[in-house]
């Protein structure tokens, strides 16, 4: 199926490569997804199947009758291995003669451990994880000599947001700097997602635990600290989505930008629909303790409470998801970057999958990185994964002027946009 994002590639300028190395099939690779009884993983492996039909895909989880079914889907090709990724002995026995594992097993707030990524430096597989959380991303990157010694390739935070998110403020900023237009100065991401967007209860508990946390964000260098789901501003999305609410969170993709990127002001915002399920939410963070909201207990009684509601209303909001990231430079210049698609639930399996095949293909160094930085997604292999991630996307557009993509953008003056 074609996608937008086949139509605006021509005005991004990246370093070549040989197209046959680029394009280069991981035949016969074996790929165990963690979690792929899941909404998250379920969805990457089908991408995975669907992109490279000829991988061997290991299901991962604890539950026989959905590892069977999703068996069921895949074909031939396709097996489970039931796990437990809080036992060492189960995660060694797993990872025997995988090539890949891709960790879509969360929530990761609120983990106190990296078991994953340290059995897979252990058995000399690669990693990549879909996680969201700062703090358990600064942990894995703690892990960076071990990966390097046992020459192992791993990315954190490898999903859609973060992820291709990252990998697009990076193409935003290289681009930015190889035309001379200004020194970047504001990095913005702005999320939007209806309802939970398919994505189930994990998606609803990582939305409780990132609204116990403080939002970190930087303004001209300085790190700063806000109050979560605060700061919201109206934001234009672009044709298939429009204008949406978005609030602060505390999401990694901040940090990582910021000290990667050399970005000094950058901060990241999310919001979603129906309307009250942001009113509510941002109720969240007034009345209720954050230590209520930092409590893995408390907000998996809180899920089961939710989550018979939200699918309800999920029914009636849909699942659309779009990314939208904002560039300033010195002189006034302003890029934007925005990845729209009707269905968060297939579009995160898209994003996810694109990471991993870009690391099958060896276009990540050893070591544990994030997705802006070079060693961990080349700069000439970032095309085809915003190709891949974008599959079925309804609108995708790089390096633009935000009047130019905006549904109503602004006539100031005679003419002139702004």
């Amino acid at each position: 199926m074609a996608c937008a994002c086949m139509r605006h590639w021509s005005s991004i300028k990246l370093p070549t490569m040989a197209s046959a190395n680029l394009q280069k099939q991981p035949l016969n690779s074996k790929v165990l997804v963690l979690g792929g009884t899941g909404r998250v993983g379920g969805s990457t492996a089908i991408a995975l199947s669907n992109l490279s039909p000829d991988l061997r895909i290991v299901i991962a989880g604890r539950n026989r009758e959905k590892g069977a079914s999703m068996v069921d889907t895949l074909g031939k090709n396709a097996e489970f291995f039931e796990v437990d990724i809080n036992d060492d002995k189960s995660l060694e026995s797993a990872l025997t003669d995988v090539d890949l594992v891709v960790h879509a097993a969360g929530p990761f707030q609120q983990t106190d451990n990296c078991r994953v990524l340290e059995a897979a430096i252990r058995a000399k597989t690669a990693y990549m994880d879909v996680c969201d959380d700062t703090s358990y991303a600064l942990r894995a990157k703690s892990f960076m000599n071990e990966a390097l010694a046992a020459k192992v390739p791993a990315i954190t935070t490898g999903g859609i947001y973060p992820g291709v998110s990252n990998v697009m403020a990076a193409e935003l900023v290289r681009v930015a700097k190889d035309e001379n237009k200004g020194e970047p100065e504001r990095l913005r991401f702005y999320y939007y997602t209806a309802g939970t967007g398919g994505a189930g209860p994990t998606i609803l508990a990582t939305s409780f635990f990132l609204l116990g946390e403080e939002v970190i964000a930087y303004n001209k260098g300085e790190k700063i600290k806000l109050r979560p789901y605060s700061g919201m501003v109206n934001i234009d999305f672009g044709k298939g989505i429009g204008k949406r609410d978005v609030y602060l969170l505390n999401l990694p993709e901040v940090t990582s930008t910021h000290e990667i990127l050399g970005v000094p002001t950058v901060s990241a915002r999310f919001g979603t629909a129906p309307f009250f399920w942001n009113w509510a939410m941002d109720a969240m963070t007034r009345f209720l303790p954050s230590e209520v909201l930092r409590d893995k207990s408390k907000v998996q009684e809180m899920v089961r409470l939710f989550d018979p509601v939200v699918r309800v209303i999920d029914g009636y909001a849909g699942e659309r998801v779009s990314l939208r990231v904002d560039l300033e430079c010195s002189g006034g210049r302003q890029t934007i970057g925005i990845f729209s698609h009707k269905r968060l639930s297939i579009s995160v399996g898209y994003s996810t999958a694109a990471f991993a095949l870009a690391i099958l293909e060896g276009s990540t160094q050893p070591g544990v990185w994030f997705p802006e930085e070079p060693e961990g997604l080349a700069i000439e292999a970032r095309e085809l994964l915003l190709e891949r991630a974008a599959q079925g996307t309804i609108n995708f557009v790089m390096h633009k002027a935000p009047w130019m993509v905006e549904t109503n953008p602004k006539l100031v003056g005679l003419g002139i946009y702004v």
